[in-house]
């Protein structure tokens, strides 16, 4: 029978266990965003500098970011279809963000043009392992990869925005959660 030091010392294991995950694939599996989704973040990030409650063009925010335009409408197409930007044609259009850059998220971003987060195949349920039937780890990766998302999530548009002159990014705090 578990005794409540047992329980304790046990979620500390698996707590530590998950810190070490968390930190291997981020440091030694070098693990990266996409180009597009990084151009994602780029564009965003412009946009919301650049137009404010205002109107901008994908060949504006492509001479902001430095991207060739057909990679910026490649982008602003799956922005807007994930109703991060609103595009209106004819005269008076152009882009703007489809609701304030405070309630854009880091994950949202990444999401639109990613689709959901999910570090391993296992979390998206689709995907085949060749070690899942043996694999001690597969119950913690929703904790690992809601970490993940969470942090991102924690990440405003607002924050990105920023021109390097301003403050950093500052990352969300994390707090363990205490079981009894």
């Amino acid at each position: 029978m578990l005794t409540t030091r047992n329980k304790r010392e046990s979620l500390d294991s698996v707590a530590r266990m998950l810190k070490w995950i968390i930190g291997t694939i981020w440091s030694e599996l070098a693990m990266r965003l996409s180009n597009l989704a990084d151009y994602a973040v780029v564009t965003m990030s412009a946009a919301a500098r650049h137009c404010g409650g205002g109107r901008t063009s994908a060949a504006e925010l492509a001479s902001e970011t430095g991207l060739p335009v057909p990679t910026v409408q490649k982008v602003v197409s799956k922005l807007s279809a994930a109703g991060l930007l609103r595009s209106t044609r004819g005269a008076g259009g152009g882009l703007q963000l489809a609701r304030p850059a405070a309630a854009i998220s880091l994950a949202d971003i990444v999401e639109a043009v990613e689709g959901p987060i999910a570090l391993t195949s296992c979390i998206e349920g689709g995907g085949e392992c060749a070690v899942e039937r043996n694999c001690a780890v597969k119950p913690h990766w929703p904790l690992v990869n809601s970490a993940l998302r969470g942090a991102l999530a924690g990440i405003s548009l607002v924050q990105l925005a920023r021109t390097p002159t301003d403050e950093p990014v500052q990352a969300p705090v994390a707090h363990e959660q205490e079981v009894a």
